[in-house]
Parts: structure tokens; C-alpha cells; sequence
């Protein structure tokens, strides 16, 4: 998986530095576009850098960049600041930033609006085989990783914790890191439990169950019924067993929707072509969708069908183009 990553970005340096060098009336005619992602560990960082690789040769005058970010919640910032031009991040933080809710209580981000919905993002509570949580029940009095500080795992783990009466002080102790970082924490014996939101299999919870025996930890029917009335914007769903080494059955969980967002500045005819080239197959005979489907099991969920499920901000009007044309919206 490394060596993919490695692959992706080295890729991306590669078609960056064409354009630079291939003479200053090429270089004069790009345009650089940025998709900001999360960190390495996670599935937002590989899969945002295969689209823009994709994007770049199926867009001629933009070079698409992919790079790594801290987390939805941060990633929603720096649109709001026009710091980035679009970025990955989960539908209910998109939500909440439009909204100015939660989190971004006063500080709306209105210059927010969305490409596409790509895929499901799974809830995985991840423990330590022998630190005795079997259930979420057992997580009380542990050592907590909530993920990233700000991160839209930060806030479903917040949720949760809600929706179990429970708050970080019923806990013996609470470190935000992301997904790396998390599951050296757990291989070292220095947290007990922690929560990821990710597509999966997540990279860095198939590294960490290859060294250390985990549980994934299930949620309870009737706790899913209630967040799933509390928030709208989540599912049941349920792991396969197998999904990770040691995981010998299957595990319910609840899950959101993984989107591409877009600074509303970014002009409608660029974001036109990216979303049609994020669907439409080129001469190579593949989408930009189908070049994530290639290399990871979770791009075969990225498809037009599902494109706008769960989009509860505005579309931005390039986008929107493109569904009216397909007839998905009118």
C-alpha cells in the first residue's frame, strides 16, 4: 500500500513538472487545481491522488494536485478562507459548515458547495484484543484516540459518545491523533481504543491487526437506531467478517458519505469539465472514477448513481451542469 502511495505522488511531481518545463506558452495555458485530502494513514489521501492524476490527463489546460490535509473540519476552513480550491470531506462536517453548526457555530462557511458524493464512510472502533472491550459499553474508564483534532471522525466519535451519555471525562485519558498515529498509540499499548471513519479496509487498521490483535467493536442495534434518528445523515451498515485479519465475524456499524467539495470562486466551466471527467469515460476507455476503482476495493463504490446521495449543500454550478445534462436533477 505504501508503494502505491508513493507511486501516486511521485505521479503527480512527475505531471506537475512536465507541464513547468515543456516551454512557458504550454506552462502559461494550465491552470493548477488542488484537491486537498486527509492523512496518509487513511483512504481520502490515495484515492484523492489517483483522481487528480486522472483529472490532469483528462482536463488539458488544469494540472490537478493531489495533497494531503488534516481532516474534514480543516479542509472546510481553508475553503472558507480560499486558502485550497476543493478538498475531501464527510457529509455531515459539509453539513455542519454550510449550516455554521456543531463546530462551526457562527463561523458558517457559505462559499462551501459540492461536486460529488463518493463513497461510504464506515465508523470503525478499533481496540486492543486485551484491553477488555468487547463492547461499547467497555469503553468507559479507557484510554481514548477520538482521531484528529477538528476531524470529521472527531465528530462522529463525538456523537456516539452522545448518544451513550457519555463525555471525554469518562475516560482515563484522551490523545487526538489520525490514523497513523492512532494505531502506533494501540500497537504500543499506550491507548486502549480508537475510532476511524474511513472507507474500508483502512491501510492503517490492516497494518496495525498484521502486528497487534484488535477487536472492531460493535454497535449495539438499539444505539444505531438512536444516532440514526439523531442524525440524519447516518446509516446502518455492516463489516464483513475477514474484512481485517482476527475479525471472525461480522460487525454492525453506522457509516456517511465521503464528498468532493469546491470553493464557489472556482469558475463553473473548470468544475464542469472536472465533474464530467470524474464520470465520462476517456479515450483510454476509463473515467476518473474508474482509475479509483482500479486500484482500491472502495472506488467501486464511487458512481453516478450515487453522486449526489447525501449532498446536503448546495451544488456549485459547474456541477450542476453536468447532473441536469445526465438527468439527475432538473
Amino acid at each position: 500500500m505504501m508503494r502505491k502511495r508513493h507511486v501516486i505522488v511521485v505521479a503527480a511531481v512527475v505531471l506537475a513538472l512536465a507541464v513547468l518545463f515543456a516551454g512557458p506558452a504550454c506552462a502559461a495555458d494550465k491552470k493548477f487545481f488542488a484537491i486537498t485530502t486527509g492523512g496518509t494513514g487513511g483512504l481520502y489521501y490515495p484515492l484523492g491522488g489517483l483522481l487528480a492524476q486522472a483529472l490532469t490527463e483528462r482536463v488539458p489546460e488544469v494540472v490537478v494536485t493531489g495533497q494531503a490535509g488534516s481532516a474534514s473540519v480543516a479542509n472546510c476552513n481553508l475553503i472558507k478562507d480560499h486558502q485550497i480550491e476543493s478538498a475531501f470531506v464527510q457529509n455531515n462536517v459539509a453539513f455542519s459548515a454550510y449550516e455554521g453548526k456543531d463546530q462551526f457555530a457562527g463561523k458558517a462557511v457559505k462559499n462551501l458547495r459540492g461536486i460529488a458524493s463518493l463513497y461510504p464512510e464506515t465508523i470503525q472502533i478499533v481496540a486492543r484484543a486485551d484491553s477488555g472491550i468487547k463492547s461499547l459499553k467497555d469503553i468507559k474508564g479507557k484510554k481514548l484516540i477520538p482521531g484528529d483534532r477538528g476531524s470529521g471522525t472527531e465528530v462522529d466519535t463525538l456523537n456516539i459518545l452522545a448518544g451513550l451519555g457519555l463525555t471525554y471525562k469518562d475516560f482515563a485519558g484522551v490523545d487526538w491523533l489520525g490514523f497513523s498515529g492512532a494505531a502506533q498509540r494501540l500497537q504500543d499499548k499506550q491507548a486502549d481504543v480508537t475510532f476511524t471513519t474511513a472507507g474500508w479496509p483502512t491501510a492503517a487498521i490492516t497494518e496495525l491487526a498484521m502486528s497487534t490483535e484488535i477487536v472492531l467493536v460493535p454497535i449495539e442495534e438499539e444505539t444505531i437506531k438512536k444516532l440514526t434518528q439523531m442524525y440524519a445523515f447516518y446509516s446502518k451498515v455492516v463489516i464483513p467478517k475477514d474484512t481485517y485479519k482476527g475479525m471472525k465475524q461480522d460487525v454492525a456499524t453506522i457509516t456517511t458519505m465521503a464528498q468532493w467539495v469546491v470553493d464557489e470562486q472556482v469558475p463553473a466551466d473548470l468544475v464542469y469539465k472536472l465533474t464530467k471527467a470524474l464520470w465520462e469515460k476517456s479515450k483510454d476507455g476509463l473515467s476518473g472514477a474508474d482509475v479509483m476503482a482500479k486500484v482500491h476495493a472502495k472506488g467501486k463504490d464511487v458512481q453516478l448513481k450515487t453522486a449526489l446521495s447525501g449532498m446536503a449543500i448546495p451544488l456549485h454550478p459547474g456541477a450542476a451542469k453536468y447532473y441536469k445534462e445526465k438527468g439527475l436533477i432538473k
